[in-house]
Formats: structure tokens, sequence, C-alpha cells
């Protein structure tokens, strides 16, 4: 039997039919055929099934509490958001902002949230029209905490259809811009949050990370991007794309307003004293192999550039492979694949034709991959997390770029990158996938720009529940930057 026909007799089984759309089914399988036969040739791993898990924080041990907000007019900043329509930042904007108390970790800061968490009063999307545009009656966890601390939300950023995709090209509410490389793709899946941050509208947004989309916008357009630690922050008033992926984070301009926003994301009344006075001391080891090759040639260059001023600045640099890393692709594609197309599935049989087509594309495939591949993925998985934490076992931070090249341009499908061709999706997620399947704490800051003026970004990731470690690590390297240099300058 062809596998045109398998296909078309297994979407009928299902009830799903569509047998008019073969073509791009067979079609998208070749996109991910990589992925898939890597996963059919992995063994079994002698490993439990793998159980995402929430870790208590470990707490913040700087000397000092740092910078308070600079002081913002979030009318101000809506007006911003209104003056670039061309960025398509936003898919809904208020027609006024409300006035906050001034008091809060947040007092008064404006901030985008993006559209795939419910805000009091305004029309959730998810970035699509397959689930109607209702205005929400309440905020989720996350947004009510913003409040409590001061925010003020100036509206909803636009984002890669339903989070499912890193260029945040949408069918629905256009194309999200790259304020810092134009030609060059904002990243995804919360580019309009990342694009907010880097035009200078707001210095603080939310976003969602599943496979890479927080740091993977962040690096692409030249600011900062945290994923904590699994569950640290509430997904509760989140539409889900993965559940035991998915990650909720701050996405703003320095790492202390990443540190002040996730203070307020955790409800604390003030900020702990987190920064560090110097990194003597600290572990900071290196992720060679998967990690390291192949990278674009600049981005290597500003890898040794930064592991050089970690250990001119007193830490303690060495090396670390996780070889299950290899597989990471392929666990995350059989992992993301059953538990999207589970949480869409209703919506996909019933309102098909109002998803984009790739993302509606993707949603279908989750429908081919049998039951006993997941729970092999988890198995697989299980694995390369023990592999991640034995790395960890000798370090305070691993660290390696947030992305194998610079921002790929618009309408790329396929990245070269030292001799290898990846495809759009492999190439931009390679390196953050590994830690969304550990749930651990990630972080990426801009380092420098490639000789286009492109932005190039590393990436520090700690162990679970030392978030605050991770920040404080961050906001050391990043006042030693390139970037910062040349922000200041």
């Amino acid at each position: 039997m062809e596998l045109r026909d398998a296909l078309i007799g297994f979407a009928d089984w299902q009830g799903y039919g569509h047998a008019e759309r073969h073509a791009a089914w067979l079609a998208r399988l070749e996109v991910n055929r990589p992925e898939i036969e890597a996963f059919r040739a992995a063994r079994v791993p002698d490993a439990p099934q793998y159980v995402a898990r929430a870790a208590p924080l470990v707490e913040a041990d700087g000397t000092s509490a740092g910078d308070a907000p600079r002081a913002a007019d979030p009318a101000a900043a809506l007006a911003r958001a209104r003056a670039m329509p061309e960025l398509h930042a936003f898919t809904y904007l208020p027609d006024r902002v409300e006035s906050r108390a001034p008091e809060g970790v947040l007092a008064g800061v404006p901030v985008a949230v993006k559209d795939l968490m419910h805000v009091a009063g305004m029309p959730l999307s998810g970035g699509g029209k397959a689930m109607g545009r209702a205005v929400s009656s309440r905020d989720a966890e996350i947004v009510a905490r913003l409040r409590r601390a001061g925010a003020v939300v100036i509206g909803l950023a636009n984002l890669h259809e339903f989070a499912y995709g890193i260029t945040s090209d949408n069918v629905h509410f256009g194309r999200v811009v790259n304020p810092a490389a134009p030609t060059r793709i904002p990243g995804g899946s919360s580019g309009g949050s990342a694009a907010a941050v880097a035009a200078g509208i707001v210095r603080h947004a939310t976003g969602t990370d599943t496979g890479g989309s927080i740091r993977v916008p962040a690096a692409c357009c030249g600011i900062v991007g945290f994923k904590p630690t699994y569950d640290a922050l509430p997904r509760s008033g989140v539409i889900d794309l993965a559940a035991s992926l998915d990650h909720v984070g701050p996405i703003t301009l320095t790492v202390n307003d990443a540190a002040r926003m996730f203070a307020a994301m955790l409800d604390l009344d003030a900020m702990p004293r987190w920064i560090r006075a110097n990194l003597s001391g600290i572990r900071a080891v290196r992720l060679g192999g998967y990690f390291a090759d192949p990278l674009d040639g600049e981005v290597a260059a500003a890898f040794e550039e930064a592991m050089a001023v970690l250990a001119g600045a007193g830490a303690q640099c060495s090396g670390a492979l996780v070889k299950e890393a290899d597989l990471s692709p392929a666990i995350l594609l059989h992992t993301i694949s059953a538990e999207a197309t589970a949480f869409h599935a209703e919506r996909l049989r019933k309102r098909g034709d109002d998803f984009g087509e790739e993302v509606r594309m993707r949603l279908e495939m989750g429908l081919f991959f049998p039951g006993h591949w997941y729970l092999k993925a988890q198995r697989m998985r299980s694995a390369l997390v023990a592999g991640i934490e034995a790395a960890l076992e000798n370090a305070d931070v691993l660290v390696c770029p947030t992305m194998r090249s610079p921002a790929p341009p618009v309408g790329a499908t396929r990245v070269d990158i030292g001799g290898k061709s990846f495809a759009l999706h492999t190439a931009v997620t390679n390196l953050t996938q590994p830690f969304n399947l550990a749930g651990l704490p990630a972080i990426s800051l801009p380092w420098s720009k490639s000789r286009e003026g492109v932005p190039i970004s590393m990436q520090l990731i700690g162990g679970r529940g030392h978030d605050w470690r991770v920040l404080s690590i961050a906001e050391r390297l990043e006042s030693a930057s390139p970037w910062h240099a040349s922000r200041a300058g």
C-alpha cells in the first residue's frame, strides 16, 4: 500500500477525512523526515517514562536588588504602538489604558501581553480565528499577578498562530517585522512580544516557550528572553500548545528588566537580592558536541568570546557533552505533535478551514503518529534529561549559543550552517529545544552583531529551580558584552 493511501485511510478511520489534503500531508512528512527517521532508528532506552514536574525555586543569594524600573508612561507606550502598525506587533490595542496605583515592583510599567493569555476586557484570539475572538471576562493568573505588581497592559501582542511555529508570519494578523533586522525573521512564536520590546514600544512583554518561543524571538530581535523552570509560573488562563513543554516567561530589554518582571510574575511584594557582585568561583560549563557543531562562523566566534569573558571575570570554565542531545529534535517532534493535536483535535475537526495552512498541517501530522511513538519519546526524553542533569552536576550554569546562526532571512525554508542544510524550524530551535524537554531555566541575552548587523545571542541554562542564579550570572555576562557596550555608547 502506498503511503498516500495509508494516510487517507487512517484519516478517514479517525473520522477526520479530508482526503483531498493528502499531497500536503506527504509534503509535510518529507520536511520532518530527518526527525522521523532518527526517531525510528533510535533504540528505546532503559529509562522510565518522563513526567513533567515543577520544582521549588531556590532563593536568590545576591548582594543587591538591582535598579528600579525606569519611569514610564503607559499612554505614551500605547501611542507608540499605534504609530507603528507596519510592525504587526499587536493583534489588539485598546482605546485607552487604565490608570494604576503607583506601587508594586512594576509600578506604572507598560506591558504587552502575548495574545495567548486571557486579559479581562480584551479579545483573546491565540493569533488565529479557529477559536473565535471572545472578549475575556477574567485575567490569566500571570496577568493578574502583573496587575497586582502595578503593571499596565497596553495591548495583545501578535504571535505565530496558536504558538505553533517560529517565524511569526501570521496569516490572520500580518507578518511580524523584526525591528533589529527587518529582512530577517523576528522568531516565534512570541514574535510580537519581541518586536514590541525591540522597537521601544515597551520594555516588558510576556511570552510562552514550548521549543524556544521566548528565547528564539529574543535572540532574533536582540533583546532578553527568560524561560523559567517548568511551572515556576502558572499557566492557568493561557492557551496550551503542548502542556508538558509549555513555559510562561518574560521578554524584556535587559536582564534587570527580566528579573523584575519575573518577581512580579512570582507575585513577590519586593525584589530579592539577586545581583552578584562578581562571577568569582562560578562554574560555567561550555556545551560541546551537538551544541557547538555546526555553528555559523560568526556565532562560533561570539561563543568563544563569551567564554573568554566569563573566564576573565573569575568563572571556572570547563566543557561537557550531552550525547543524548542529538535526538532532541526527534523527541520534541514526537512530543509536541501528540500534545498539540490532542489539545486542538476537536477544533481541527470542526473548524479546520479556519486555521492557517501551516498550523493546520502541523496539527494534522499529529493524527498520523501512533501512541506508542509518544511513549517511546518520553522514555528517550528521560534519558536526555538525565544527560543534561549530569552535565549540571559540576556546573552552576551551562553555556551555548541560543541559535546556530543569526536570524534567517524572511521567506527562507532551509538554512545552511557549517556545510549542513537544515529545515528552517530545525535550524532555529535546535539549541533551545533540549531545555524545554528538560524543563530547566534558560535565558537568551544579546551578545554581539554579525557583519550584517543581525543580533547574535548566548544562552545560559541552570539547574531545576535555580532561576535566580541563572538571572544573576546572565546580568554579569550582559554587562560585559559588546552589545551592552554599544548600547551604552
